[in-house]
């Protein structure tokens, strides 16, 4: 199973998600993918995944997080011993979010919402200073990143697998371009 986890508002409508889904359904493997919509509340987002993946083997779960769903994937690698792709991952966004306390827009949706200190509470709960599964990570950060800063990223990431991609921006436009490497971590056995 390959869970698309979107980051801060988007959407499993974005750009990245509708190229896993599209490279996955060319393989005749759709139906492996999941990419949920997720709740603006971390605590609830964190539950809506931790339902999905409760309960099977770990081995079988891939998350690819993109942004602050990088942040979302790397408290589940802790928690459950799944692999994940971490695309320009957020990794403190408890801190890098509190400028944007207020009224947001989902980008996608349009939808509405108040991003409080509560969203911001949420969010340290699952904070990891120092993953400690390093194995089952594949981290890939574009050093043009507008929003992230990627030496932050690949320090606490140091001896995980790594792919650096000079330029591009924090929506990672060249992402197609490295399906086959998602994949192909999604698919070892390690």
């Amino acid at each position: 199973m390959i869970i698309y986890i979107h980051g801060f508002n988007s959407s499993p409508h974005s750009t990245k998600a509708r190229q896993l889904k599209a490279r996955l359904e060319s393989l005749g493997r759709g139906d492996e993918y999941w990419r949920p919509a997720l709740p603006d509340r971390p605590a609830r987002a964190m539950a809506l995944l931790e339902e999905r993946i409760r309960g099977v083997p770990a081995s079988s779960v891939t998350l690819v997080g993109s942004s602050l769903g990088g942040f979302y994937a790397t408290w589940l690698v802790e928690q459950y011993g799944v692999k994940a792709v971490l695309v320009n991952p957020a990794v403190v966004p408890q801190d890098g979010l509190q400028g944007y306390l207020g009224p947001q827009k989902n980008l996608y949706t349009g939808e509405p919402y108040e991003l409080t200190r509560e969203h911001i509470d949420e969010l340290r709960a699952l904070y990891v200073p120092v993953p400690a599964r390093l194995d089952h990570y594949y981290v890939m950060v574009t050093t043009g990143d507008e929003v992230l800063d990627y030496r932050h990223t690949i320090a606490t990431f140091a001896s995980a697998r790594q792919l650096v991609v000079e330029g591009s921006d924090h929506g990672f436009a060249e992402f197609e371009n490295y399906l086959d490497s998602v994949l192909a971590f999604a698919d070892s056995s390690g």
